[in-house]
C-alpha cells in the first residue's frame, strides 16, 4: 500500500469511526463498508471532513451477492457432474443481510483521491437503504437504476421509477434468481391495435457446454515454440 493510500485509510478511520465496519484495499483503491443505519452521516462526513472532501459522486450501482464466489460448473473437463451442478443448482446461498449491496464510488477533486463506499440493506424485501440525493444530486439516475434492476428501494428518493425497463416490466433482470427468459413477452396486437403483454412462451434450457473443445491457438508452449522460430529467422 502506498503512503498516500494509508494516510487516506488513516484519515477515513478517523472520521467515520464506530460507523466503519470494514476496510480493505484492492486495485489501488480503498473500500470502506459501513452500517445501513450510519450510511447518511458517513456520506456527510467523507464529503465534509477536511483532508477528505469527497465532493464528487462518480458512480453508485447495485450488487447481488446471492451465490457469490460459487460457480455453477466449475471444471476443465466438462462432464456429467460439472452440467448437474447447473441442472440441479444447490439451495447453498449467502445470507439475507449480506445479499445486496449498494457501492458508491467517491472522488475528491480538490486532493485527488477516490474511495470505494459499500454498504449492505439490511434482510427483508424489498432491501432497502437511504438515498444520498441530498448529498450528492447526481444520485438522482444512479439510484433509479439499481432500483430498476435489482430492486434495491433508496428511503427518501423523490421520483424512484424505473429507468430502463418498461413501465410494464414484471421483476429485476439483474437480480440473480431472476429467469434468463424472463417472466412475460411483448408484441404487438393487430386486432387490439396496441402492444400487449403475454406469458413467456419460450422454454428455459440451461446455457452451460458439456464439453470444452481445447483450442491450439492458445496452448502456451506452441508461443514459445513460434516464437523460437521467429527468433532463429
Amino acid at each position: 500500500m502506498s503512503r498516500r493510500l494509508e494516510q487516506l485509510e488513516t484519515l477515513t478511520r478517523e472520521a467515520l469511526q464506530s460507523a466503519a465496519v470494514g476496510f480493505s484495499v484492492d486495485r489501488g483503491e480503498l473500500t470502506v463498508e459501513v452500517s445501513p443505519d450510519s450510511l447518511l452521516d458517513s456520506c456527510f462526513r467523507l464529503r465534509d471532513t477536511e483532508g477528505l472532501q469527497f465532493e464528487t459522486l462518480v458512480d453508485l450501482c447495485g450488487v447481488d451477492y446471492l451465490a457469490y464466489g460459487r460457480s455453477e460448473w466449475k471444471t476443465a473437463d466438462a462432464t456429467a457432474s460439472g452440467f448437474s451442478r447447473s441442472v440441479n443448482r444447490s439451495s447453498d446461498e449467502v445470507s439475507p443481510e449480506r445479499r445486496f449491496a449498494v457501492v458508491y464510488h467517491l472522488l475528491s477533486l480538490t486532493l485527488n483521491h477516490r474511495i470505494r463506499l459499500k454498504v449492505f440493506a439490511p434482510a427483508g424485501e424489498p432491501p432497502l437503504v437511504p438515498s444520498v440525493m441530498d448529498i450528492w444530486p447526481a444520485a438522482n439516475w444512479y439510484e433509479r437504476e439499481a432500483f430498476d434492476l435489482f430492486g434495491i428501494l433508496f428511503d427518501g428518493h423523490p421520483d424512484l421509477r424505473r429507468l430502463l425497463t418498461d413501465y410494464g416490466f414484471i421483476g429485476h433482470p439483474f437480480r440473480k434468481d431472476f429467469p434468463l427468459i424472463g417472466n412475460v413477452e411483448v408484441r404487438y396486437d393487430p386486432d387490439k391495435g396496441r402492444v400487449v403483454y403475454e406469458p413467456v412462451s419460450i422454454e428455459p434450457r440451461t446455457l452451460v457446454p458439456r464439453v470444452i473443445r481445447k483450442d491450439n491457438r492458445y496452448e502456451e508452449a506452441l508461443h514459445r515454440h513460434g516464437a523460437g522460430e521467429a527468433a532463429d529467422g
